[in-house]
């Protein structure tokens, strides 16, 4: 065989090889109707629909994600289990991605929610001292949430607000020059709420 018959055979190989790997990657990673919900749970077809519009994408995991805490409220083992399986995503992938981002939550929240920011300029002005005298005299550690299911205690990396430190979110409302004196004041009339009460009284801090 002369060497030009070898490149030809060779050229020949490579471009099956190249055929069968196009082929391979052309294939849906998921068929559609191989995929079974956890549940009957309708709100289960809601987060299918997102699988189905981003074409099982591996790349579509945080939207993916953030659909299922839309729909069920916080991320737990069996969601995060199915995103996995229907992305073909490993699972310490998936919740790598969940633990990283602040935005995720393994655990349901209580009625109310107390978000302090550990932020450099936060942490600096004191955040992380609030932070303890609050797990000490409410009895609750970071990331948790009281017996009674009303309040849930979190923090985040940073909420942007560095002027007003230390900062915090209490039930979505960015809140500046905290002490644990005006923090009490909103822990307390959350706590002292009964489960007939609409809603609670905003904290009043000078931003």
């Amino acid at each position: 065989m002369s060497d030009l018959d070898c490149i030809l055979t060779i050229k020949k190989g490579l471009q099956k090889m190249s055929a069968r790997t196009m082929n391979r990657t052309n294939t849906p990673r998921v068929a559609p109707s191989a995929i079974k919900l956890p549940s009957e749970d309708k709100r289960w077809r809601i987060v299918a629909a997102t699988m189905r519009r981003h074409g099982y994408a591996q790349s579509s995991l945080i939207e993916i994600l953030h659909t299922v805490q839309s729909s069920f409220g916080y991320l737990d083992k069996s969601s995060l289990a199915f995103v996995a399986h229907s992305l073909r995503v490993p699972l310490s992938k998936v919740y790598g991605v969940a633990t990283f981002y602040s935005i995720f939550r393994l655990k349901p929240h209580g009625k109310h929610t107390c978000v302090v920011c550990m932020g450099t300029a936060c942490y600096i002005k004191g955040s992380a001292k609030l932070l303890q005298t609050l797990e000490q005299k409410y009895a609750i550690k970071l990331g948790d949430t009281t017996a009674d299911n009303k309040v849930s205690l979190l923090e985040a990396r940073c909420l942007g607000a560095c002027g007003i430190a230390p900062a915090g979110i209490f039930d979505g409302e960015v809140l500046g020059n905290l002490t644990s004196e005006t923090i009490d004041v909103q822990l307390k009339d959350w706590l002292a709420e009964s489960e007939s009460d609409p809603e609670s009284v905003n904290i009043k801090t000078t931003l």
